[in-house]
């Protein structure tokens, strides 16, 4: 399986993953403008928390989750609450988000697997609920310099995908910028609605 590289790698580089210098994502504040105070979000893939923590300062209900159980631990200090342990193939709640905040995660995904991870999503956004998710653009899977796994798909595959599942109200927007790797990185912004 592709993510056995891609975890052992966050796995054993949690610590100084999590406490890396990054800057929020400039589509955060987007996300919650479309939501209502208090929404309830699922973040699939916290990470180091640094969004978890700053959707919960901003008044929303958020239920943290990561794929690593070095990082759930990371995250969970700096956010001071449980960070559940999951995969997103493990993903099983029905109409229970208001919103769905996917950043740069969903790209660890394997192609022939995303169709059902974004129906999962789905379910688990309620009537109107609001999707965020980033990837890392590309013509086919890959690993990068790290060993991690990524599906690298184009915004034309993404697009068709999500339609092809029933979202609605779908944005894609592709930005230059960079990863934990250092490398020049082309980015995928999806918005999307249920």
């Amino acid at each position: 399986m592709p993510l056995d590289r891609t975890s052992a790698f966050y796995e054993e580089n949690a610590e100084t993953y999590a406490k890396r210098v990054r800057s929020l994502p400039k589509q955060l504040d987007a996300f919650l403008a479309g939501l209502a105070p208090g929404a309830a979000i699922l973040e699939l893939g916290c990470g180091g928390g640094q969004d978890s923590a700053y959707m919960l300062a901003q008044g929303f209900d958020v239920t943290p989750t990561d794929g690593s159980t070095e990082l759930a631990r990371q995250a969970e200090a700096l956010i001071g609450r449980p960070v559940r342990v999951m995969l997103f193939q493990e993903l099983d709640a029905d109409s229970a988000f208001d919103g769905v905040w996917a950043h740069a995660s969903l790209l660890h995904v394997p192609r022939s697997e995303l169709p059902d991870v974004f129906a999962r999503i789905r379910r688990a956004l309620r009537t109107g609920g609001l999707l965020h998710a980033s990837f890392k653009a590309g013509d086919a899977e890959g690993y990068d310099g790290f060993g991690r796994y990524y599906n690298y798909p184009s915004a034309d595959g993404l697009s068709a995908l999500l339609a092809k599942g029933g979202w609605r109200d779908i944005t894609i927007e592709e930005n230059d910028g960079g990863g934990y790797d250092g490398k020049p990185t082309r980015w995928i912004t999806v918005m999307a609605h249920r």
